[in-house]
């Protein structure tokens, strides 16, 4: 259950402390896309969105890191003018390797934001990165995505159980 743990928790990502994960040493941020950054059905990214980059791109590298394919991520690299990393089939790890390699990042210094327990936050806790959670943006989602979320409900009642991640319950 420790994996699934989140470092942080925020309700979304106009929320984190981005000036205490800069404090604390991290240089990149990898960012989920889908009802992370955008609902799933969005296509592009949001005025909202591109500020937000905008101003975390003087203090960080920012890259996108999804599951999704390379024709859904390239309106936001070319928006954003961010790197993306396609089909990263999170939460294994030879995505989060192959950015710490090509970046030359160490594992402290990324952190990780995302929706999912299954996916986000799993795959960074394997890789030792700081895990960020937020609550989903989008109430549409994949089929794929679906079934995450009911095996997700199992961890999130067991966490709740133990008062270890409950919803609405935000930390640093």
């Amino acid at each position: 259950m420790q994996n699934f743990i989140p470092d942080m928790y925020q309700k979304s990502i106009y929320d984190i402390d981005y000036k205490k994960l800069k404090e604390k040493g991290i240089k990149c941020l990898l960012f989920d896309l889908d009802n992370t950054l955008v609902p799933v059905n969005i296509d592009i990214p949001t005025k909202k969105v591109k500020e937000l980059f905008m101003t975390l791109e003087q203090d960080f590298k920012v890259i996108i890191i999804s599951n999704s394919g390379k024709k859904r991520l390239i309106p936001f690299k070319e928006g954003l003018n961010v790197d993306v990393s396609a089909s990263s089939h999170k939460p294994f790890k030879k995505k989060y390797l192959k950015i710490m390699k090509i970046y030359k990042f160490k594992y402290h210094e990324i952190a990780a934001i995302g929706d999912q327990l299954l996916t986000d936050i799993y795959g960074a806790n394997r890789v030792g990165i700081t895990s960020i959670l937020i609550n989903q943006i989008g109430d549409y989602e994949k089929f794929c995505t679906k079934i995450n979320r009911f095996l997700e409900g199992f961890i999130r009642r067991r966490l709740e159980k133990k008062e270890i991640l409950i919803k609405g319950e935000y930390y640093e």
